[in-house]
Formats: C-alpha cells, structure tokens, sequence
C-alpha cells in the first residue's frame, strides 16, 4: 500500500511542473513515463538499501559489533546487571524480538516471502502508477459509488503525504545532524567511532518511524560509543540528550501540527495499531490514524 501511494503522490506532484499546453494523448504519455520513472528509482534506492544491509558491513557486523561491546561493559558492570545482557548475536536477537514482538521477524524475510514481499511491492507500485495516470481523467458524472471510492482515495493520498513526506524530511535532518557528530565532531578529537557510516544510514532509516526510531538509533550510537571508551559515551549521551531527544518531541509536534493531531494521540494510535497488526501496524499508525481523522472530520463528528 505504502509503495503504491509513494508512486501515486510522486507522479502528481511531479506532473504539476508538466507543460500546460500538451494535448490529451501527449499529457497521458508523459504522465506514464513519469510513472515509470518513480518506480524504476523506488525499486532502485530499495535495491541498494537492501543489498547494503544484507552485505558483509550491513546490520550483521552492527550487530557484532553491538554484542563486542555489551561484552566489554559485562566486565565492568555489577554482576546482577551484566547476567541481563546477551553474550552472542542469537542472544541479542532473542532479546529484540522479546522487546518489539514476534513480527520482527518479518523484517528479515528471506527466500519465497522475500520474493512474495517484493511482488506485492511491485504490483502497489504499477498499481499507483496506473491510478496516477487515471486521476487525470475527465469524470464529470461518476456514479456513487466510485466518487465516493475516489474521495477516500484522495483523503488517504493527502494523509499519506503530509505524514511521510514531512517525516522523511524531519529523518534527513536527524540524520544530517548524526552525520556531523559521527563524521566530522568526533574525528575532530581523534575518536573515530565503528560503522559510523552505517549508523548514520541507519538513523535516516528508522527515523521514517516518529518518535520510535530515534530511540532505536539514539540507543545503538550510545552503545556503540560506550565501547570506545566512557568519555565517548558519555559524550554521545549528551549529544543524543541535547539534540535528538529535543527532536524527538518536535517531530511529534511538526507531524502533528501536518495531522491536526497531538503526540499523545499519534503515540496511543501507534501502540494500538502494534498491538494489533505488530511492526507492520506501527508503520502505518500514523498515516492510517491521520486518514482517519481527516474523514471523521469531513463528516462533522469533531
């Protein structure tokens, strides 16, 4: 659903910078060669995400690394506290499946569901792209209906795009500012922090999540950080604390403000969505909450 909508928003606002004065066939044709070319950079930047993650500098050595420095601090914490970290990757696995549910595992699919995933991917993808292309037809009398169907559509495409467009812009900031910090402050002082690239990747990734992928990032930077040595973590902390934790809130608000919805409203729609459908619901919270309200809204209840 998310990558067809992705290419339906794309190619309409992509196709308002169309020339005015093309004819019916010629504006169509150029409607459906930028469809075209939404899909093929989506499939595109989703490929080298993937491959990237999957490679041998991926989430795999992150993760090594991650379990290399819960193993030094087991060294220096009280006994009681060190028996609560895991000691290998499988174990830390445990634990974050045990922490964000069952359904993690969906987010490493692999083999046939792995090919089933990017069929449905691909079908949301032409499937926008042809809706895209329609919207632009005349419809001067059209049943019930389907006036009806094409105003939920519109509601859901409008919501869609205020929700993860402005995040997608508040998580290039967030990982703008990560990127200073890891690349270029800390280098600065001669401290030159593991996979920093990827945790700047990393940061922009789960930063499409409000409010829940900064403290997914914020959590691995600190750990991360730790293992260098306590003064960089400790310096991590304070930048995590001072910028991201103070973005953390204003990306409640500035999504909210987009929605017409409070951070507590988006945070309860979220646990409950997660509660319901698991990482797939937790995504799709906020965009689904602010379609909803913009139609209970339409309808005069509140």
């Amino acid at each position: 659903m998310f990558a067809g909508l992705a290419v339906y928003v794309l190619t309409l606002k992509l196709a308002r910078h169309l020339p005015k004065n093309m004819n019916r066939f010629a504006h169509k044709a150029a409607l459906g060669v930028v469809a075209v070319c939404v899909m093929a950079f989506l499939t595109s930047a989703g490929a080298a995400i993937w491959s990237f993650v999957g490679s041998s500098h991926g989430i795999a050595a992150l993760l090594t690394t991650v379990v290399d420095t819960l193993g030094s601090l087991r060294r220096t914490l009280p006994a009681s506290v060190a028996d609560l970290l895991p000691t290998t990757i499988e174990g830390l696995r445990q634990q974050l499946v045990e922490m964000l549910g069952d359904h993690v595992q969906k987010l490493s699919v692999v083999g046939m569901e792995g090919v089933k995933v990017f069929a449905h991917v691909l079908l949301g993808m032409v499937v926008g792209g042809m809706a895209a292309v329609h919207h632009f037809r005349e419809h001067d009398q059209a049943p019930p209906l389907v006036g009806a169907l094409r105003s939920r559509l519109r509601a859901l495409a409008t919501a869609f795009d205020k929700v993860v467009f402005a995040q997608v812009k508040i998580s290039g900031l967030n990982a703008a500012f990560t990127a200073v910090y890891l690349l270029v402050a800390l280098p600065l002082f001669g401290v030159h922090l593991p996979m920093a690239t990827l945790l700047v990747l990393l940061t922009f990734a789960v930063g499409m999540l409000p409010m829940v992928g900064n403290l997914v990032s914020n959590t691995v930077i600190f750990l991360i950080s730790l293992g260098v040595s306590l003064g960089v973590g400790i310096a991590s902390l304070l930048f995590l604390v001072l910028i991201h934790k103070a973005e953390y809130f204003m990306n409640a608000r500035i999504v909210g403000h987009e929605v017409q919805a409070t951070a507590w409203e988006l945070l309860s729609a979220m646990l409950l969505l997660e509660a319901t459908f698991g990482i797939a619901g937790l995504v799709a919270a906020p965009v689904v909450y602010a379609w909803l309200k913009a139609e209970v809204k339409e309808q005069g209840m509140i």
